[in-house]
């Protein structure tokens, strides 16, 4: 059973923990990452969420997933990578941008510039239920189409600036 490290709104750590699933407490908060992977072209890697999953089944995402207690966002984000795609990362190729503050927890937002093929991609039953590059004029119209998950597109616009600059470093020409 998979246990969250509950913070205050301060993001100071109460010293409890929470078993995913459970309600968060009111006043109480958990961390989780938000993974941008950028390939040579340019194109950024979305996967499908599982139709099983309870919220936004079927829906486009990127990378991410609640912080384990105990682990930093940094490990987390190198895990849950590798967890949902198969895409080993190191630490230093990712990339922190910044801290996004929904309802529920802190989302800590990283950039990481990898070129896998498709066929390379280890979809993580339960979680994922395929993947694809697309361009950014992809992403904006699958956006438009409402197939991207909403939390995603908002994480989007928020950080679009630092994005769309990783997007032009990353790109080959």
């Amino acid at each position: 059973m998979e246990l969250w490290d509950l913070y205050d709104q301060n993001r100071i750590p109460l010293g409890k923990t929470l078993h995913r699933g459970q309600p968060v407490p009111e006043g109480c908060f958990f961390t989780a990452v938000s993974i941008w992977v950028v390939n040579d072209h340019g194109e950024i890697l979305l996967t499908l969420r599982a139709p099983e999953k309870k919220s936004w089944a079927g829906y486009w995402e990127n990378s991410g997933g609640a912080v384990q207690a105990g682990e930093t966002p940094l490990q987390a984000a190198v895990r849950e990578l590798q967890e949902e795609t198969g895409i080993h990362a190191t630490q230093n190729e990712l990339h922190f941008i910044g801290t996004d503050r929904w309802c529920e927890g802190f989302m800590d937002v990283f950039l990481c510039h990898k070129t896998v093929p498709l066929e390379k991609i280890v979809l993580q039953p339960t979680e994922t239920a395929d993947a694809k590059w697309v361009s950014l004029e992809q992403f904006h119209a699958m956006c438009r189409q409402g197939v991207v998950a909403q939390p995603i597109v908002d994480r989007f616009e928020t950080f679009s600036p630092q994005i769309l600059d990783f997007i032009t470093t990353c790109k080959k020409t």
